[in-house]
């Protein structure tokens, strides 16, 4: 069958043919990929910087942000059905006994490193017209979200991310807590980025009810302003506003969600963070190259303003459920917005201008069946 890889000894980005899959364990279901979406990592996996074959290939599957539809279900399997729509999840656990978070599948947080991801690293990906895994990995899909369900992957890092800033910041009263209220009434957000993590990473703290800012780099008017102005975000570029400026303009800035991969202009915003807040980092700089920090005037602001830094990659499934749920509301809210979200889809035999050409628009997808 039709897969689209990579094969790393000789460099190459390929339209490979794949074996069939086929269920081997009473709890796993056969899936047939509708939806594959492409991503900045993905495109870094064709430069051959990082991601692995499973042990015995010499190709690696591509695609982690997927959708499909279950033809097969195993015995053991519980809930999902024949026909039902299901987004996988990325990450597999390890299989170290002593890793507390893989033994009760929160392998988002493996204490060994030695996880596997499909499409990424040791675990073949969903860029194929069929793929098998267990049912625990899948959430299952409302048939409404056929159209947007492919973002689910993307959108839970900032499910994830907001979930780890109401734990932090339960240290203190923060989050508004009026009865009928979105949660963040009240504070103001900062997304570093206008691509899609920051687009709806923007989206899901809008949702939350914060006064949300996009700070990204071209200068308005630009398709993407217009579209983080369209669902009630307000959009400032990184060209006509500095980050002295935009924190005078924002007011005390109480969450940064960084969505931008640039360490530069990260540490520039931080230095603006506000009284008790917190900046959540979701890019993955190239290691290479170095940059001047303010470190003093860092450490004291941590320290004097009680702020918080945290990381966050990968994801769980309270986060996958959490993006379908919030996926439906976007749709519910702002179906204009989020149709722009994707740019365009496209036919298998165009992977390669998408994985190794320009990138252009916002989320391009692979379309593998209708």
């Amino acid at each position: 069958m039709r897969a689209v890889g990579v094969v790393p000894t000789q460099r190459q980005v390929a339209q490979l043919e794949h074996e069939h899959p086929e269920l081997s364990r009473p709890t796993q279901l056969k899936v047939r990929t509708l939806d594959v979406g492409i991503c900045g990592t993905d495109r870094e996996i064709c430069t051959f910087v990082y991601g692995a074959p499973p042990a015995g290939s010499d190709y690696l599957v591509l695609g982690h942000e997927a959708l499909g539809e279950v033809v097969e279900v195993g015995s053991g399997v519980k809930h999902a059905r024949v026909g039902d729509l299901v987004v996988p999840s990325v990450r597999r656990p390890c299989l170290d006994p002593s890793c507390r978070p893989c033994q009760i599948d929160r392998q988002d947080f493996c204490a060994t490193w030695k996880f596997n991801e499909r499409g990424i690293n040791q675990n073949h990906g969903f860029m194929t017209d069929f793929f098998v895994d267990d049912e625990k990995n899948f959430v299952v899909v409302p048939q409404d979200l056929r159209h947007f369900a492919v973002l689910a992957e993307p959108l839970t890092i900032a499910e994830k991310g907001l979930a780890q800033v109401w734990q932090i910041q339960a240290r203190l009263p923060w989050a508004c807590e009026e009865p009928g209220q979105p949660k963040g009434k009240g504070l103001r957000a900062v997304v570093l980025g206008a691509g899609p993590i920051g687009i709806l990473g923007a989206m899901t703290c809008v949702l939350n009810g914060f006064d949300t800012y996009v700070y990204s780099r071209s200068p308005k008017p630009n398709d993407k302003a217009a579209l983080v102005e369209s669902f009630g975000a307000k959009y400032i570029s990184i060209a006509e506003c500095t980050p002295a400026q935009l924190a005078e303009r924002v007011g005390n800035i109480d969450l940064v969600y960084e969505a931008v991969g640039v360490s530069k202009t990260s540490f520039e915003v931080m230095m603006h963070l506000g009284l008790n807040g917190v900046f959540v980092f979701t890019g993955i700089p190239a290691p290479e190259g170095h940059i001047e920090v303010e470190g003093n005037q860092l450490m004291r602001n941590l320290v004097l303003k009680n702020q918080v830094i945290v990381g966050t990659v990968n994801a769980d499934k309270a986060a996958f459920q959490a993006a379908i749920r919030d996926l439906g509301e976007f749709k519910r809210r702002w179906p204009h917005a989020l149709e722009k979200v994707i740019s365009a889809r496209h036919p298998v035999d165009n992977f390669r201008e998408l994985l190794t050409g320009k990138a252009t628009g916002i989320k391009n997808v692979i379309a593998f069946g209708k």
